[in-house]
Order: structure tokens, then sequence, then C-alpha cells
């Protein structure tokens, strides 16, 4: 049975029930990462083998890139949480992409391949990212959400 919330309201002369759909927290994840660390081990392999194109774009297009590189990661990792799942459910890094809208200044996230599947599996209808970095630390949180009714 899927949870829903009634809400009940007093007309003049009789109660009405009135059922809302409304968005569920699935899954929620959130991961950091130590800047120095990640920046010691990234090149241009890694790099490849984490990111998609548009990622490695705008992270390079970055004073500090390493910085912005290590966010990312700390989403996707955070993304594997909130899915439930991860490397060795057959996902891969690039089945995750940090999607940066240069005119509002907010980011999201879009799945491909084996995380699509996943976000069906669990009707999850959307994610929720926060990330954030300084000189020392990244960090992100990812929340997906899916609707009761």
């Amino acid at each position: 049975m899927k949870p829903s919330i009634l809400f009940l309201i007093r007309g003049a002369t009789r109660y009405i029930f009135h059922e809302e759909q409304v968005d569920l927290v699935v899954g929620i994840g959130i991961d950091t990462v130590d800047v120095a660390s990640f920046r010691s081990r990234l090149d241009d392999r890694l790099i490849e083998e984490l990111f998609l194109p548009a990622e490695i774009e705008y992270c390079r297009s970055q004073v500090r890139y390493w910085e912005n590189f290590a966010a990312r990661f700390a989403a996707k990792e955070a993304a594997f949480k909130a899915l439930g799942t991860g490397l060795s459910s057959g996902l891969r890094f690039r089945d995750i992409e940090v999607v940066k809208d240069t005119g509002a200044g907010s980011i999201s996230i879009t799945l491909h391949g084996k995380a699509i599947q996943v976000q069906n599996e669990k009707k999850i209808h959307s994610m929720i990212v926060s990330i954030s970095h300084t000189r020392i630390n990244a960090i992100a949180v990812v929340i997906a959400q899916g609707r009761s009714v």
C-alpha cells in the first residue's frame, strides 16, 4: 500500500477528505573528499574515467580546477549512496553527471546508463544535490525523491 497524506477539510455541512500527492525521500547520501589527497591522484586518465566531457570542460575552466573535480566526485559518491547502490552493482562514475546551470548558478544531477535503470526500479523522480568546497575539503549531499501515490 502506498503512503499518502489525507487532509480533513471542514465544510459548512460536511467533512471532505482530500488526498494529496507528496514527495518522499527514497534515499540520502553524503560524501566528503580531502582535496589535497584527491589532487595528488588526479591525472588525465583518472579524469577521463570519472567525469563526462561537460564536467571536465567546466572544471578545467576554473582557477583551482582540482577543487571542482573533488566536489563533483563527492557528489557522485553521494548519489551512489542516495540510489542505494554503487560500483559493485554495475554503476560507473560516468553514469552520474553533475550539471552546472551557469545562468542560475545552481547544479543538478543527470543520470545515464545503469543509473537510469536503478532510478526506474526505485521509482525515483528527482535528485536534489548540494555541493561545497574549500581548499581543504569538498562535500556533497544528494537526496533522491519519489512520489507517494
